[in-house]
C-alpha cells in the first residue's frame, strides 16, 4: 500500500495486508485531514484482479456484506478500522476519502 490523497486529505496506513481464505484480518487507517463533506471508502483487491468496493460511508460505523465483516470509524472521524471475518486469500486496498 501506499498512502492515498483523495483532494487535500490524506490516508495513511500499512503498506500492505494480507491473509489466507477463511482467516480473519483487521486493517487501520488513518485519515487525520478528513473534511466534514469526505466519504470514507475501502476496496478489497484479490490477487491478480482490479479493486472490488467493499463499503463506504461519511461517519457511521457499518456491516460489511462480502466478505463478511465490519467497518468501524472512529468518533472524530480521523481514523477507520476494517475487521473481516473472512478474508479469503486477498489484499485490501487503501481506505481512501473522497465525495
Amino acid at each position: 500500500f501506499s498512502p492515498v490523497a483523495a483532494g487535500r486529505a490524506q490516508v495513511q496506513q500499512e503498506p500492505w495486508a494480507e491473509t489466507t481464505e477463511g482467516t480473519a484480518i483487521s486493517i487501520n487507517c488513518s485519515h487525520s485531514d478528513i473534511k466534514i463533506t469526505d466519504f470514507i471508502h475501502w476496496y478489497r483487491q484479490l490477487p491478480g484482479r482490479g479493486p472490488t468496493f467493499l463499503v463506504s460511508t461519511i461517519k457511521e460505523s457499518k456491516e460489511v456484506r462480502a466478505p463478511p465483516g465490519r467497518l468501524r470509524v472512529a468518533a472524530d472521524r480521523r481514523s477507520s478500522t476494517l475487521w473481516l471475518d473472512r478474508a479469503g486469500a486477498a489484499s485490501s486496498r487503501p481506505a481512501s476519502l473522497g465525495p
